[in-house]
């Protein structure tokens, strides 16, 4: 539901000045994020709205912006250079490829969506929590390096004209911001570069020239989409096994890639906000918006960190401010194509470069010698993995080699002992114990050489799992079988209650621990 009756006139206002902010803005970056991925800027630009308008309705954070980004679009190259491959190898060629091709990203856009919604129904949402940020700074470093290096391709045989024409607008979302915040710095340029380029008659390629690339020789002509609205399509590839095991694996990459740049934007919001955010029904809105996004003839996408960003420090904190976003950004693809047409590429790419710059966690390149070698290690692996490989694989795999580097540095558990009187020995542990540090927990007993008399006192450790209480059961038998006399102190009576073996010789203590041991069943 949209809470309009929680709206303060002064609400509305800055909502709706942002979302208008922010439609401007997103009309370049869905354009060039559709390039990335080597479809129509039309289905970019579709893709924006579709997005952008469901999230802002049942999202989980009022003034967050989705819409094509470059994660997901660096993700679905992959799975347009393989349809174009199979289709032309069936004789498809001109509007016939171009067409089949969107039916496989689609296709890719509602699998990838029946995930997200999953996901969210089973409320994994908060697993985001488990990403380190090393992890992060890897994730955020890498996308910038595949953003920029995703640019090159419209820069081969560049002449100096083009090259000047992105230094300029470098220079321009450089500069502009430090003298004025009131015009959005990539609407300022393209406004200038286009207005050059169209009175001077230069000779470069334009958003409708596009096609005369190599790369966009199939993209259909922009003038042809002017007054139309997204229409509904289910794809044609929806019935067929084949089609739906070639782009099950890029639909996958593509729904927990968009799940991790939604959660992180999110994330940063709350934060900003100081307003915590419901990261489970954003996954859900999130797949909603992409089946959607397929169903229209769209690409798929996902918040998007920086206009959420730009949203947000521009007074856009309720749903409205997407809303007018989405609509906004609407309105100036059906009445305003011609316009889009004689953009140059060169702004959009000197744009792209500097949110490649800007997405660059440049903070990341002194703290790597300072933060610790194992975090440093993360961090470099993601960034690799995300520029080589994909950007789900790097941030799964930085959780993994923490969650490891975390075990490895806990698994050591520590055993002080004194005597007693009566000649008891009592170990008094230290450190958690679980399946990684059993080793260790059996080196510290001596068992031939003690005394008749033992006492294990786990005030100081934290039984965590089941092999840890298998562990103490194994220990319990061995000392058993030497005949000596044991007592287990100060565990909590989940573990009590779970030991076999060794459930005899615990003792009970007033201050026993009221911890629950971590059990598969």
């Amino acid at each position: 539901m949209i809470p309009f009756q929680n709206y303060l006139k002064g609400n509305v206002k800055n909502d709706i000045l942002s979302g208008l902010i922010v439609a401007v803005a997103l009309v370049p970056e869905a354009i060039a994020f559709a390039m990335i991925a080597e479809l129509s800027p039309i289905v970019g630009l579709y893709g924006a709205f579709i997005l952008g308008l469901i999230t802002a309705l049942i999202g989980g954070k009022p003034g967050m912006i989705s819409g094509a980004t470059g994660a997901v679009a660096v993700v679905l190259v992959a799975l347009v250079l393989e349809a174009k491959a199979l289709l032309t190898a069936q004789g498809l060629s001109g509007d016939a490829l171009a067409f089949g091709v969107l039916q496989y990203v689609t296709l890719a856009a509602i699998i990838a969506g029946l995930f997200q919604i999953g996901v969210g129904l089973l409320k994994l949402g908060k697993f985001i929590r488990l990403v380190p940020q090393p992890a992060l700074f890897g994730f955020v470093n890498g996308l910038a390096i595949v953003i920029a290096m995703s640019q090159f391709k419209f820069l081969e045989n560049a002449n100096t004209l083009m090259i000047t024409l992105v230094i300029a607008t470098m220079a321009i979302m450089f500069f502009l911001p430090k003298v004025t915040k009131q015009i959005p710095a990539g609407l300022f340029a393209i406004v200038v570069i286009t207005a050059i380029v169209y009175f001077f008659h230069f000779d470069v390629v334009l958003i409708g020239t596009l096609n005369t690339l190599d790369a966009f020789k199939n993209m259909p002509d922009l003038a042809q989409y002017k007054g139309q609205l997204p229409t509904f399509h289910i794809p044609d590839t929806i019935l067929s096994g084949e089609a739906i095991l070639t782009v099950l694996p890029t639909a996958i990459i593509v729904a927990m890639v968009g799940l991790i740049e939604s959660l992180l934007t999110l994330s940063v919001l709350d934060e900003m906000s100081g307003v915590r955010g419901s990261g489970n029904r954003e996954c859900i809105a999130q797949g909603t918006g992409n089946i959607a996004c397929g169903m229209f003839g769209a690409m798929p996408g996902c918040a998007m960190i920086g206009q959420s960003v730009i949203n947000y420090t521009s007074g856009g904190l309720g749903r409205l401010s997407g809303i007018t976003a989405a609509v906004g950004l609407l309105l100036l693809v059906i009445t305003l194509t011609d316009v889009l047409a004689i953009i140059p590429i060169a702004v959009l790419v000197g744009i792209m470069f500097m949110v490649s710059i800007g997405t660059f966690e440049w903070s990341s390149a002194n703290r790597i010698f300072k933060m610790p070698r194992e975090d440093a290690f993360v961090m470099v692996v993601v960034t690799v993995i995300t520029v080589l490989v994909d950007l789900a694989i790097a941030v799964i795999s930085g959780v993994i080699i923490s969650a490891l580097v975390f075990a490895w540095k806990q698994a050591r558990i520590t055993a002080h002992t004194h005597t007693e009187e009566d000649g008891t020995k009592v170990y008094t542990l230290q450190g958690p114990l679980f399946f990684g540090s059993i080793r260790s927990f059996y080196d510290a007993f001596s068992i031939e050489m003690d005394p008749p008399k033992v006492v294990i006192d786990f005030k100081f450790t934290r039984v965590m799992d089941s092999s840890a209480v298998e562990a103490i059961d194994t220990l319990t038998k061995k000392y058993e079988e030497v005949g000596s006399n044991l007592k287990l102190r100060h565990l909590s009576k989940d573990c009590k209650n779970m030991l076999q073996a060794a459930g005899p010789y615990c003792t009970f203590e007033i201050d026993d621990p009221t911890y629950k041991v971590a059990v598969n069943y």
